[in-house]
């Protein structure tokens, strides 16, 4: 896949180049290696640029969930990492985020790209009118994830009462250097990524170039996602059955189970089959990456975690396995490849529509379509279908599911953040290490994230206001 994922552009020239677009001097001087962009051809390979606009880095927040296993040296090196891993709400996490800026800069780079294609693709050559639109629009879907990943990561989670008094993230529309900009409300930054989606619909197609360009029911994907956040259900349903059209199809984690059991169930082979959340898996809307852009391992599992997963998951046991090396005991990965971390697929849409129908009180509709997910995942031994008398044991069980099937993404910490905000749903996480016991809180401020010390102390021509204490 690399060879035609491939980026052909520079793009730091080309963002400084083109933020100077309006005077044309500027364009007559071209450093050498840097390419300023002309055709659509040109502007559609800035998409598939994978490290500066397709990862979803969110490192503190896999930590804070206790969603990995993190090595004591990495605990001891890095106190930001410590804080959220041990839930430390003493420690001002503010003064401590002076490194952990990723998270923040790979998504404003992202949105920096959105906001140049949207800009100038409309005047690129060698293009149609139509596939000029479906780029912008592809863009605005970009735009609208990058704003999600960061509103779900350093601002609370939407909530109707407060989210217009509340402040999110800066909202950056432009790619220009020292272009200004507003630290919007909560519900003004989701209007914005809901308009984005609606404006991007009408010019998307069914299938797009590769999987990192987002179709129609990736846009549908997305929308389905931002309103379950925002608690309209009605509206999340409609937006999931419109993404299900276009892909309904879920990948069989027993089958593959039953393909590579030999190796899986070998003691001594850690490191034995290909992932298949890669870019050509079956349930992929849209792909992006996690931390990372290389193949590799996923991250290792505590062991307290593992005990979450249904008993009989064939998707767990064909991902992890238990290991012991000197005094660390863990889950290790034991697939190689890529990872759809942060894209968006029909698993998760399949979940947003069964929360949906749980909570518009549909309770037997919402567990068949759990169900639906659950029968590719559980050993024939182990399966039976799931049945609730009510919304809560319902959404309950569908929560479970979710969690672990989206482990290691920014939806699952989303969904752990709104769900603490009601009594019926949230949950204080425990855990015991080294003799000593923790607990995280709903209520607690460590489920936002502070602004790394380079945005707010540095935030070119507007204002960054913190919106957690520490």
């Amino acid at each position: 896949m690399k060879k035609i994922l491939s980026n052909t552009l520079k793009i730091g020239g080309l963002l400084l180049l083109i933020s100077f677009s309006s005077c044309k001097k500027y364009l007559e001087i071209v450093p050498k290696g840097v390419k300023i962009p002309t055709t659509l051809a040109d502007y559609d390979a800035m998409i598939r640029d994978e490290y500066g606009n397709q990862r979803t880095t969110i490192t503190q927040a896999i930590l804070l969930l206790n969603d990995k296993f993190e090595t004591t040296s990495n605990l001891n090196y890095y106190p930001l990492y410590a804080a959220n891993y041990f839930w430390n709400e003493q420690t001002d996490r503010i003064a401590l985020n002076i490194s952990d800026e990723t998270t923040y800069y790979n998504a404003y780079t992202a949105i920096s790209t959105s906001n140049l294609l949207i800009e100038h693709v409309p005047v690129a050559t060698e293009g149609s009118e139509a596939d000029k639109a479906q780029l912008v629009a592809q863009a605005k879907v970009l735009r609208a994830l990058n704003f999600y990943v960061l509103a779900n990561y350093y601002a609370d989670t939407y909530e109707e009462a407060n989210a217009a008094s509340k402040l999110s993230v800066p909202l950056i529309l432009s790619a220009d250097i020292n272009a200004p900009y507003t630290q919007v409300s909560i519900k003004e930054l989701y209007a914005f990524m809901l308009k984005d989606i609606e404006e991007a619909i009408p010019n998307l197609r069914v299938s797009s170039a590769t999987v990192l360009h987002p179709n129609l029911g990736a846009a549908y994907a997305l929308k389905a996602r931002i309103y379950l956040t925002m608690g309209q259900y009605a509206n999340a349903l409609s937006a999931a059955n419109e993404a299900l059209k276009y892909n309904d199809k879920l990948y069989d984690w027993t089958q593959y189970y039953a393909t590579y059991k030999t190796l899986i169930e070998d003691p001594d082979k850690y490191n034995n089959s290909p992932s298949p959340m890669g870019f050509d898996f079956a349930e992929n809307y849209y792909y992006r990456h996690g931390s990372t852009y290389s193949s590799g391992r996923e991250s290792a599992l505590r062991t307290d975690r593992a005990p979450r997963f249904e008993t009989g998951d064939a998707r767990f046991a064909s991902r992890w396995k238990l290991r012991t090396v000197a005094a660390d005991t863990y889950y290790t990965s034991i697939t190689i490849g890529f990872y759809n971390y942060g894209g968006l697929t029909t698993t998760e849409v399949y979940l947003i529509k069964a929360e949906c129908q749980a909570r518009l009180n549909q309770v037997p509709e919402a567990m068949n379509t759990l169900n639906a997910v659950r029968v590719k995942r559980i050993f024939a031994q182990n399966y039976s279908p799931l049945s609730a008398s009510n919304t809560i044991d319902a959404v309950k069980l569908i929560q479970r599911t979710k969690a672990n099937e989206l482990i290691n993404s920014i939806t699952t910490f989303a969904d752990a953040r709104r769900l603490n905000k009601d009594p019926n749903y949230a949950t204080t996480l425990t855990k015991t290490e080294n003799g000593q016991s923790y607990k995280l809180a709903p209520a607690s401020h460590l489920w936002t994230m502070p602004f790394p010390q380079g945005a707010a102390k540095n935030p070119g021509n507007g204002t960054i206001q913190q919106n957690v204490s520490k």
